[in-house]
C-alpha cells in the first residue's frame, strides 16, 4: 500500500531533493552569516561605547555646533 501511495505521490523526485539540499545549504549559510555579522555588531557597539567613555561623558550639543569651513 505504501508504495502505491508513494508512487501515486510521485516518489523521491531527484530534481527535489537535490533542490531541498541545496536550500539547505542555503539556510546553514545564512545562519553562519548571521552570527558572524552578530558577532560583528557587537563588536562595534562595544567599540562604540568604549570611544564614549573616552569622551568623559562630554556631550555635545549639535544645534549649538559651528558649520565646517569649506
Amino acid at each position: 500500500m505504501a508504495k502505491a501511495l508513494l508512487g501515486y505521490v510521485g516518489g523521491s523526485d531527484p530534481r527535489l531533493i537535490s533542490e531541498m539540499r541545496r536550500l539547505q545549504q542555503r539556510v546553514q549559510d545564512l545562519e553562519s552569516e548571521l552570527v558572524r555579522m552578530q558577532a560583528e555588531n557587537e563588536a562595534l557597539s562595544a567599540a562604540a561605547h568604549h570611544g564614549d567613555s573616552l569622551l568623559g561623558g562630554m556631550d555635545i550639543d549639535v544645534s549649538q555646533a559651528e558649520p565646517a569651513l569649506t
